[in-house]
This record gives C-alpha cells, sequence and structure tokens, in this order.
C-alpha cells in the first residue's frame, strides 16, 4: 500500500485533513441547527404572548375560541414547516460531516488495487 516514507506521510496528511473538515462541518450544521431552534424557541414565545395579550382582552367567549382557534392552526403550520427545517439540516449535517471520510476510503480503496 505505501512505497515509501512519503505515500505514509501523504496519507496521514490526508487523514488529518479529513477529521479537521469533518470537525468543520459538524460544528457548522450544529451551529445552524441551535440558531434555527434559538430562533423559532423566540417566535414561538412571541406568538405565545401576542395571544394571552389577545385573551385578557377578549369580552366573549366566542371570540376566546376563535382566536385560540387561529392560533392553534399558525402554531401546528409553523411546527410543521419547522420540523421539516429541522430535517433538512440534519441530512446536510450527515451529508456534510461524512463526506470527507467518504473521500478517503475511496482514496485507499483505489490504493488498494
Amino acid at each position: 500500500m505505501f512505497k515509501n516514507v512519503e505515500d505514509f506521510q501523504k496519507f496521514g496528511k490526508e487523514q488529518l485533513e479529513a477529521v479537521t473538515s469533518v470537525g468543520t462541518a459538524w460544528t457548522k450544521g450544529v451551529q445552524q441547527i441551535a440558531t434555527e431552534a434559538t430562533d423559532y424557541s423566540k417566535k414561538s414565545f412571541e406568538a405565545s404572548s401576542g395571544v394571552m395579550e389577545k385573551l385578557m382582552g377578549v369580552k366573549s367567549v366566542e371570540k376566546a375560541i376563535e382566536i385560540q382557534t387561529e392560533f392553534a392552526k399558525q402554531s401546528y403550520e409553523s411546527f410543521i414547516a419547522q420540523s421539516t427545517k429541522f430535517g433538512e439540516l440534519f441530512t446536510n449535517l450527515a451529508k456534510d460531516s461524512f463526506k470527507p471520510v467518504e473521500e478517503v476510503f475511496a482514496k485507499v480503496q483505489a490504493a488498494a488495487k
């Protein structure tokens, strides 16, 4: 597999670069997910607070039910959209994290032939 010391050193350098790339991709992906989660939590809290303020000023039960129904509908739609976005972020995290490892394995397999 290794014909000389230079080949072995090159292989070691490629391994180190792959590990560094994985770490970088992982960190970037986790930061994106954390940022998205924080934003979603903040928006959700603000929406809930707004609904509570509206409900405090309501004079009839019918209006309260209407406000609560609309809030539930919007919350559900927002949750579904956010879940889809989180799924995409996690998928991208996995793809980006394993890409350098796949490249190293491909090189090792090619060298072994």
